[in-house]
């Protein structure tokens, strides 16, 4: 039989609580991740709103993921962030004095597993294609994909509104 120093138990088990409790690198609960996770997309929003509401091409395209796909637009869908950077250049370029007065998305429900998220809405929205045409109001329902990012924040990953 081997005998075992108290003093080599003592050390061990001091080594062990040190780095459970002291350590605070416990892993997250599924409710602070889920918290960390709500409050990604909901900056996500923010920045959806504000990039819609200027129409500014950059802001508008760094909203999605590299892989994006965008099923809301006349014609084939638009796969990936640079295909969709050239529809935003064409479309301003097109339609330069278009502008959006309202952009008023509603998010009804939010599910998120294994970094990516599926939402459902209504997308309420008015804008002018020029200065001299007369808004047009838009209330659209859809479903959004959105995948979570290797720093954590969330982008579009697929987007269709009807």
């Amino acid at each position: 039989m081997v005998r075992v120093s108290l003093v080599v138990i003592a050390a061990f088990c001091a080594g062990l609580s040190l780095g459970v409790y002291h350590s605070g690198t416990s892993p997250a609960s599924p409710e602070d991740t889920r918290a960390a996770d709500l409050a990604a997309i909901e900056k996500l929003h923010k920045a959806d709103v504000d990039a819609t509401l200027t129409q500014d091409p950059s802001l508008l395209n760094n909203l999605w993921s590299e892989d994006a796909v965008k099923l809301d637009v006349p014609g084939a869908p638009v796969v990936g962030r640079q295909a969709l950077s050239e529809m935003y250049a064409k479309f301003r370029t097109n339609y330069p004095d278009f502008r959006v007065e309202k952009y008023a998305p509603a998010i009804s429900e939010v599910q998120i597993v294994d970094g990516w998220a599926i939402e459902v809405g209504t997308f309420a929205a008015s804008f002018k294609m020029s200065s001299k045409d007369s808004p047009v109001n838009v209330n659209d329902k859809g479903v959004r994909v959105l995948k979570r990012q290797s720093d954590g924040s969330w982008k579009f990953a697929v987007v269709g509104l009807k």
